[in-house]
């Protein structure tokens, strides 16, 4: 049995928090982010949330960890058509029914669709590359 590395687990966590913190920052998405969702200009998210939001980084990393290391994915090819199909069949659908169904602007979840994204592919080919 394939084991999975988890010192490339808790990089790959490290990782997509810092890409997901980028992708909202002012840098990129934030202000038309917080337009949009109504979060206002707050001076950021408090301890919880921040411990939360790892949490759950490290929740989608350990199980598409698992899937590369299940399905064998060996090069970064494979982890980007992985990481694609993931993200199309989840955070797409899941998005696309708050737009069709709550009102959610579409644009809103665009942006959420394209922190989405960045974090897969970002964990995918992690353990697809550095798998020791």
């Amino acid at each position: 049995m394939v084991r999975m590395n988890y010192f490339t687990l808790v990089v790959a966590v490290i990782a997509a928090f810092v890409a997901s913190s980028l992708w909202y920052s002012p840098l990129l998405f934030g202000k038309p982010f917080m337009e949009l969702s109504g979060v206002g200009s707050r001076a950021g998210p408090d301890a919880g949330k921040i411990v939360g939001e790892l949490a759950r980084n490290f929740i989608l990393a350990y199980v598409i960890g698992r899937f590369v290391v299940l399905l064998q994915v060996s090069d970064w090819k494979g982890a980007l058509s992985l990481g694609v199909w993931l993200w199309i069949g989840f955070p797409v659908l899941l998005l696309s029914g708050s737009v069709m169904w709550q009102n959610v602007p579409w644009l809103l979840a665009a942006i959420h669709a394209g922190d989405w994204l960045v974090k897969i592919l970002l964990i995918a080919v992690t353990f697809s590359v550095w798998r020791r």
